[in-house]
């Protein structure tokens, strides 16, 4: 039964990521519940070892429809690999309990700030081009990278804020991006976790065919209704990483 809940939470998690990120506030906290014995290294390496398929589709599909500038995504790209791997390794050697708190008040500022720019993110004007726009992105996908590797939750939204905040996207072209992104540092902390034996194998196949089915639909969603829909699909997730990871952090 267990199982069959996480595999569930799985197809979710796929479907929340694909859209606007966030899809370890699903699967994550499943995965902790079924099996509250498991070391937490094993248990992020085997959510990573399932998002990193949902978010590999979603990036095909968003690649196939968004205009990206790859000469500045590619570099971005590396850096998140790097940073996600700095993480992963870090969280093998400490746990990251003293992000618990804090995460619930930086993801709140996040919140407060989209609802007061009612225009955030609805219409695409990048700020940067060439060297400066490099810059950013690279800076986003290293900061970010190495958080998602070391604790996680919240890494596809944060990664979507920073690039319409700071670098003028639209929503639907910084979920894109962030994808890519995301793909990197998933791809870096599965690869670390695996190589310190952190992920249940037997469980990974049937999670990423279930993340792979949520993350079609939800990137279809995104493709098909724009940045609007996703704004809004930012907002209700972002809300609901706050109750959750204040749930976690204060009254667990």
């Amino acid at each position: 039964m267990e199982f069959f809940l996480v595999t569930l939470a799985s197809l979710l998690a796929g479907f929340v990521d694909a859209i606007v990120g966030g899809g370890g506030l699903v699967l994550l906290p499943a995965l902790f519940a079924a099996y509250p014995t498991a070391h937490a290294a094993t248990l992020f390496g085997t959510n990573k070892s399932a998002s990193v398929w949902g978010t590999a589709f979603a990036s095909v599909q968003y690649v196939r429809r968004v205009d990206l500038r790859w000469r500045t995504m590619l570099p971005a790209m590396a850096l998140s690999f790097a940073g996600a791997l700095a993480g992963a390794w870090l969280v093998t050697l400490i746990a990251p309990d003293f992000l618990r708190k804090l995460l619930p008040a930086v993801l709140l500022l996040v919140l407060v700030y989209t609802l007061m720019k009612k225009e955030l993110g609805r219409h695409h004007a990048p700020r940067y081009a060439g060297r400066q726009e490099l810059l950013a992105a690279g800076t986003v996908g290293l900061l970010i990278g190495f958080y998602d590797g070391f604790f996680g939750p919240g890494t596809g939204s944060f990664f979507v804020f920073l690039f319409v905040r700071w670098l003028g996207y639209d929503f639907l072209h910084a979920s894109a991006g962030a994808k890519l992104l995301n793909l990197s540092s998933n791809l870096s902390a599965l690869l670390l976790f695996a190589l310190k034996g952190h992920v249940w194998w037997h469980f990974a196949l049937t999670l990423a065919l279930a993340n792979i089915v949520g993350s079609l639909l939800g990137t279809r969603l995104a493709l098909k209704h724009g940045a609007g829909f996703v704004r809004g699909v930012f907002i209700m997730v972002v809300s609901a990483l706050i109750l959750k990871t204040g749930y976690d952090a204060f009254l667990r």
